[in-house]
């Protein structure tokens, strides 16, 4: 009934420092996705479907936390789970891969690993979903390379454009799944969409841009595109007007701006 995608990026920003992202995007044909299948934090991102058991993303990001190699860690969680026939589960840390699929999971499903990605989906109208998840994520993929993780590619035809988010590009990657088939389930017009992103990097303020959710839709996906570039809009806005107070933790000056 789902379809996502789970990635690890390392990268360089603006001061020198290395730093990891993680990201999860998701779609199905059914409400309110974003509350059940992506977990993401700065150690890694997990991705529960299928039959959704929510505690294998909770886990698994706990267990990536006391340093459980991304591997180990899923694997431990469905070794436990009397359901797993029926789970789909895949994520992605620093170091490693994991992906699995129940053999009681609904036709068509199916899962890959690539380095950094992995795709998972079932209820799908065929494996190409995932060819082009995964494929159009790749086209755009960033890995050891110096990236910023903050604000939009620029729109000045003068300079250089920078990479974009991986929020934007992880929407294309599930725009990309959608367009080729996506779920099979025609007759069930309310869908959901959601992508979470998190970075080992501190900012200001984070990012209000990666962390976004449409409930329940007949086009979730344009309308979380949407969404994010009015996040973005937004975000843009804010650090505008109180980036000043967020560096001194402070609202005292802002009254000034009212």
């Amino acid at each position: 009934m789902t379809f996502s995608i789970c990635v690890h990026e390392a990268y360089e920003n603006d001061d020198g420092e290395d730093h990891h992202r993680y990201g999860v995007a998701v779609t199905t044909r059914l409400p309110a996705v974003g509350t059940l299948c992506p977990f993401v934090d700065d150690h890694g991102a997990v991705a529960t479907q299928s039959l959704v058991n929510v505690e294998l993303g909770r886990k698994g990001l706990q267990y990536l936390a006391d340093g459980v190699a991304v591997s180990d860690a899923l694997e431990a969680l469905l070794n436990a789970d009397e359901g797993a026939p029926q789970r789909q589960l895949h994520g992605v840390d620093a170091e490693g891969t994991f992906a699995f699929s129940g053999s009681e999971c609904v036709e068509w499903f199916g899962h890959e690993e690539y380095d950094h990605l992995t795709v998972a989906g079932n209820m799908l109208t065929g494996p190409d979903v995932l060819e082009a998840t995964a494929d159009a994520y790749a086209g755009s993929a960033v890995h050891e390379t110096t990236d910023p993780w903050t604000g939009p590619r620029s729109v000045d035809p003068d300079l250089e454009p920078e990479t974009e988010p991986l929020a934007k590009r992880l929407l294309d990657a599930l725009a990309a799944g959608h367009r080729v088939g996506g779920d099979k389930r025609e007759e069930l017009p309310i869908q959901s969409a959601a992508v979470v992103v998190a970075s080992t990097e501190s900012h200001v303020l984070d990012p209000l841009y990666a962390d976004l959710r449409i409930d329940a839709s007949e086009t979730p996906i344009e309308d979380l595109r949407a969404t994010y570039e009015r996040a973005v809009e937004g975000y843009t806005d804010t650090l505008a007007q109180y980036e000043g107070a967020f560096e001194e933790d402070t609202l005292e000056d802002a009254a000034d701006l009212e």
